[in-house]
């Protein structure tokens, strides 16, 4: 096997990876400072759409963690970004919260109900019945469906919350057209990353909890991959996956030496 370069820039998934329902992971303070002080480009990546990297900055700084809004990279920007690609100035019919709606005002889109060029699907804390079936209409009637992330459940104090993926096979089902997901595990949001940081995958590595979503991408993208068992996957269940991570390390606490 050919021996990778060395690390120049990194992306790191916050859920599970920084942070653990709303407590960062001991070890991610350190690491962020660490990236911070190196001058090495970097991102903190989230599949959740609801929030604005000004939103996720101040939250994050409230639990001691402090990453530059320029920093963090959701797929609700990788959404606007691909759409701002493919159809610049368009327009779209928008299930979803502040991060994604002012994603696409951010690159001129204009939301509507009215023949839109795209329906796009992204998380909200409440999903109504009476927009999905404006958005099944829409899709009926030609509009293309677009969705931010694939993640079927999204995790809450009281336990697992229906997200955009389940809300998508919904619409799916009562439509007969599949969306396209901009987010994890698509590359797409990998290297929409990478470009904005004007970094290049063979010297980039990609940290996560998930061998599904951030491990699959970060691979598929050309990255060095890392897995945290501080998340989602657990230490039993990697070997069922048809694929590995370059490294599987216990926390983020055992990357900051790797920076």
């Amino acid at each position: 096997m050919a021996e990778r370069k060395p690390i120049e820039s990194w992306l790191t998934d916050m859920d599970g990876v920084l942070i653990h329902e709303g407590v960062p992971i001991p070890g991610a303070d350190a690491f962020i400072k660490k990236l911070r002080e190196s001058g090495k480009p970097f991102l903190v990546l989230t599949n959740n759409s609801i929030y604005t990297p000004r939103d996720l900055h101040a939250r994050l700084r409230r639990m001691g963690l402090d990453v530059p809004v320029e920093n963090i990279w959701t797929s609700a920007l990788a959404t606007a970004q691909f759409l701002g690609d493919q159809r610049p100035d368009g327009t779209a019919y928008v299930i979803g919260e502040a991060g994604l709606t002012t994603a696409l005002h951010d690159i001129g889109y204009v939301l509507t109900d009215h023949e839109p060029d795209y329906v796009v699907l992204g998380e909200t804390r409440t999903y109504s019945f009476e927009a999905m079936t404006q958005a099944v209409r829409l899709i009926n009637r030609g509009a293309r469906f677009i969705c931010t992330n694939p993640d079927e459940t999204g995790p809450s104090a009281e336990g697992p919350l229906p997200a955009t993926g389940a809300v998508a096979a919904l619409i799916t089902k009562a439509t007969g057209r599949k969306p396209y997901f901009a987010g994890k595990p698509n590359p797409l949001m990998m290297r929409t990353g990478l470009n904005t940081l004007g970094a290049h995958s063979e010297t980039s590595a990609m940290i996560g909890d998930r061998m599904d979503t951030d491990v699959l991408a970060g691979m598929e993208a050309g990255m060095q991959t890392f897995l945290v068992l501080t998340g989602l996957t657990g230490p039993d269940q990697i070997e069922s996956y048809p694929y590995r991570p370059s490294k599987v390390v216990d926390s983020i606490a055992d990357l900051v030496d790797w920076i």
